[in-house]
């Protein structure tokens, strides 16, 4: 993490992704090993986004969970929220991570 005039830039790892279109699977190479992006970064408390093209988007998880805790919406905005994001998985070609500690896999919800 470093600082530049009065923003805080902070950096994270950048995972790409490991097509197999034979399986239809993506996987990327975690601390944990090579785990399947639709059934573990999605639900990972340090995934914070999709790299599509040159940006980064936010993944739709981050949003969803908060609006849970608050109580301004359903269970359906959940599902919402993954569909959402197996889209920018689909589109995309890496997952910002912020594990820079290596801890692996850590359940979202």
């Amino acid at each position: 993490m470093g600082e530049t005039g009065n923003q805080n830039v902070f950096v994270m790892k950048t995972l790409e992704f490991h097509r197999d279109e034979k399986k239809d699977r993506i996987t990327v190479a975690c601390a944990d090993g090579e785990i399947s992006v639709y059934s573990h970064c999605g639900y990972c408390r340090h995934c914070k986004g999709v790299v599509v093209g040159r940006r980064t988007v936010e993944t739709p998880q981050i949003k969803a969970g908060a609006d849970l805790r608050r109580g301004t919406s359903g269970d359906d905005t959940l599902m919402n929220a993954a569909m959402m994001f197996n889209t920018l998985v689909r589109d995309g070609s890496a997952i910002a991570c912020d594990d820079d500690a290596n801890e692996g896999f850590r359940r979202r919800y």
